[in-house]
């Protein structure tokens, strides 16, 4: 399937529209995106930014949308598991030091960042923003 095509499903599209607000929420807060919606080998990375800081940091971030909390808030849904394929992104990121574009990385410290996306008051979205998840004395979760 064509990621951006008309095959894509109502909530892929929707998923891929998340994908694009967040990128603009980051660009808008002064990051640099270097790449969307990559794919690492069997591994899948939303978005790759640099995070001005201070201090300034290299970022995956993963997005994602929920059209409502039926079933919970988004970023609940990022659990061990995920977490850790996004570990493992990153590092094989880390260890090529480009994009699979060739594209060099800069030589900053990197991390992993999730954003949270749900509707907001007519035509709005709210985001949250999850700096750091999974980092050592978070026990490997979100919360």
């Amino acid at each position: 399937m064509d990621r951006d095509g008309a095959t894509r499903t109502p909530a892929q599209r929707a998923g891929d529209a998340a994908e694009g607000a967040v990128a603009a929420a980051l660009v808008a807060a002064g990051w640099q995106i270097l790449a969307g919606r990559l794919r690492i080998g069997r591994l899948e990375v939303d978005l790759v930014g640099v995070d001005p800081g201070p201090p300034a940091m290299l970022a995956v971030v993963e997005v994602r949308w929920r059209r409502s909390r039926a079933y919970g808030l988004p970023e609940e849904t990022v659990d061990g598991r995920k977490v850790a394929r996004l570990r493992r992104a990153a590092a094989a990121l880390a260890a090529s030091g480009a994009l699979p574009d060739g594209t060099r990385l800069p030589p900053l410290p990197l991390r992993i960042d999730v954003v949270a996306v749900e509707p907001g008051r007519p035509g709005h979205l709210r985001l949250r923003h999850h700096r750091a998840v999974g980092e050592p004395g978070r026990g490997g979760a979100l919360w």
